[in-house]
């Protein structure tokens, strides 16, 4: 007989935040990160308490804590959904220039379009920052609205309630596509949405239904997917099946990863479909055809995110903006012409 025993592995255990410490103790975020990173400003019972249930919980500080010199650490945390889309990069430039000009560092955080990630990448470094900027971040409302109990908070590309926000005017910017194409007498429009985590792509979404109820143009959603060349690629097999005149991505690369594999297949831009990207990165320009596009400067939106975030680190007793809205245009380049005169068609590939 065989006394051998088999164990079964052990689902790993889920990470202990300072939030489940504040639950269960009863106290707010922003107290127990104050009882590790600066203990002197907790009083010994609440500190004790908070000690306790952090060990029973299982709780331990990610990082070592700050000294509690009363002073600040003058270091600023921008924390971005992926460090590869250049837009996001050259706001992250904006927001460093500006911060550096005032005599702050910047601290990159990349969440890599996982919101688990940029969460718990937030956790460990919150008590090391004297705020934090959130660009097209891909967390809920009220995990945002945690992180504000603890340190000041500014988003980018996105609306929370209780946050100032720095947001592209995406109306103005949608309507003048929506009628660059009506004024080519395009009337049937396909979007290529982006992450369905995305806040910014439901307020796209919204603005070209609107836009396009306006001027007459039919209206097609197709996706999500990935915000890269990769998930250009994949909607382009879809639209080889529908064939609508003209299309709307939501990001640059989403636009440029279409074009080149519709081209691929045989089409032509802007002879059989027009594309129309957003964002105005360096990319746009370099593309044959050149890519028409939708942006506000990227650099201004990192800007004003600094001076926001700033104002209040200097002026606590004083509110700060709530919503900074940047204007929004369309960039017109070779990708949008007229309306095909008939169903496009790949040519007969040599046998």
């Amino acid at each position: 007989m065989d006394d051998t025993l088999s164990h079964e592995p052990s689902e790993p255990r889920k990470r202990v935040t300072i939030y489940d410490v504040a639950k269960e103790a009863g106290v707010a975020p922003s107290t127990v990160s104050r009882a590790f990173s600066r203990p002197g400003r907790v009083n010994a019972e609440t500190s004790k308490k908070i000690y306790e249930v952090a060990e029973e919980l299982g709780y331990r500080s990610q990082s070592p804590a700050r000294l509690d010199t009363g002073k600040a650490s003058k270091i600023l945390a921008f924390v971005v959904s992926d460090i590869n889309n250049p837009f996001l990069t050259h706001i992250m430039r904006g927001f460093q220039q500006e911060a550096s000009m005032q005599g702050y560092t910047t601290l990159l955080i990349d969440s890599q379009e996982s919101d688990t990630a940029e969460r718990q990448s937030i956790e460990r470094i919150l008590h090391l920052v004297d705020g934090v900027v959130l660009t097209s971040s891909r967390m809920s409302d009220s995990t945002i609205n945690q992180i504000v109990k603890v340190r000041p908070v500014v988003a980018i590309n996105r609306d929370v309630r209780g946050v100032p926000s720095i947001l592209p005017d995406t109306d103005r910017g949608i309507r003048q596509a929506v009628e660059l194409l009506a004024s080519h007498n395009h009337r049937r429009l396909m979007y290529l949405a982006g992450p369905e985590s995305s806040w910014a792509d439901g307020v796209r979404w919204r603005a070209l239904t609107e836009s396009c109820e306006e001027v007459d143009i039919s209206l097609r959603r197709t996706g999500p997917y990935p915000p890269s060349l990769t998930g250009g690629m994949s909607a382009a097999k879809v639209w080889i099946r529908q064939q609508y005149s003209a299309v709307m991505a939501y990001n640059d690369l989403l636009a440029i990863g279409f074009m080149k594999a519709v081209q691929n297949a045989g089409f032509n831009v802007p002879g059989d479909v027009s594309v129309v990207g957003m964002d105005n990165t360096i990319t746009t320009a370099l593309t044959t055809p050149t890519l028409t596009t939708v942006a506000t400067p990227p650099n201004m939106l990192g800007v004003r995110a600094a001076r926001t975030l700033i104002y209040q680190l200097q002026n606590r007793s004083k509110q700060a903006p709530k919503t900074v809205v940047v204007p929004m245009n369309v960039f017109l380049r070779e990708s949008v012409g007229p309306v095909p005169h008939s169903k496009p068609t790949p040519p007969m590939k040599e046998q």
